[in-house]
């Protein structure tokens, strides 16, 4: 069984009534149909950058950092990340503790980046409710879990919908959890959930158990355009980057600065886009 802390089982509970609404919309039969057509591949999005790949994330606020910014607006901070030369989006939908939203993903959907959704999924008709919005894919983490089969089954389900899974781990315990449930794309979260402090260590203690089949992300505490060298030399294919670039003000001009040191600018790239 997964060992899980009080800060888990705080966000375990605060979803409680969000899976309750959604049961009593499937058996009204009212449960948003899933979103037609193909999702841009989140895990394509990654793996064809240049240097390593970087998930921007729409984050106004955190348990460890109260209101980071909330007067900076969806569609703005995508358009700004995608000039900046992000490769896929993050967007925290939790509401009670990151002031998230279901829509911002609908907002967001523009840019036509691969979207990220992070929350704290647990249920099946959560994965089904995801399957309604433009998420190319969604996060799972690992200690939510009692076992590997139910951590499985979120990840078959949203995969019959087109959407790819992250699964986040927290230690080798974690690690081993995912992979025995197939996971592919995998999250190193670098906070401690007691202290709430940040390390890149725990990636760079993490990275050297990584498979050539696994994609590996790095999150939370990348500051400076030489963490992403960092990692990137220790192996990981890309890392999500949330609050140093929204607490300035100017995610765009941070983005770039931290990009400058693994690639050059977006606009100076041949047949860029973005």
């Amino acid at each position: 069984m997964a060992q899980r802390t009080n800060m888990l089982e705080r966000f375990r509970a605060a979803k409680q009534a969000e899976i309750a609404d959604l049961a009593r919309l499937a058996s009204a039969g009212r449960m948003p149909a899933p979103l037609p057509g193909k999702r841009p591949s989140f895990c394509t999005a990654l793996t064809r950058a240049e240097g390593i790949a970087v998930i921007a994330e729409y984050k106004r606020a955190s348990p460890s950092k109260g209101v980071i910014n909330l007067e900076l607006t969806p569609g703005d901070v995508a358009r700004a990340y995608a000039r900046a030369g992000a490769d896929c989006l993050s967007v925290l939908t939790e509401a009670d503790h990151f002031q998230g939203d279901l829509e911002f993903l609908d907002r967001m959907r523009p840019t036509g980046l691969p979207m990220l959704r992070k929350d704290f999924l647990l249920d099946p008709l959560q994965v089904r409710r995801t399957a309604a919005t433009p998420a190319s894919a969604l996060l799972l983490i690992a200690r939510m879990f009692d076992d590997a089969d139910g951590l499985a089954t979120l990840l078959e389900l949203a995969a019959s919908f087109g959407i790819e899974s992250v699964v986040e781990i927290f230690d080798r315990r974690d690690l081993t959890l995912a992979r025995r449930a197939g996971a592919r794309i995998i999250q190193v979260n670098n906070r401690d959930l007691d202290t709430l402090e940040t390390s890149l260590d725990v990636s760079l203690s993490l990275i050297v158990e990584r498979r050539p089949s696994e994609l590996w992300i790095s999150a939370s505490g990348v500051t400076r355009p030489e963490d992403l060298v960092l990692l990137r030399e220790a192996g990981f294919g890309a890392a999500l980057v949330g609050t140093f670039l929204m607490q300035g003000g100017d995610p765009e001009a941070a983005l770039k600065h931290l990009l400058g040191a693994v690639r050059p600018p977006a606009d100076t790239i041949p047949g860029a886009t973005r």
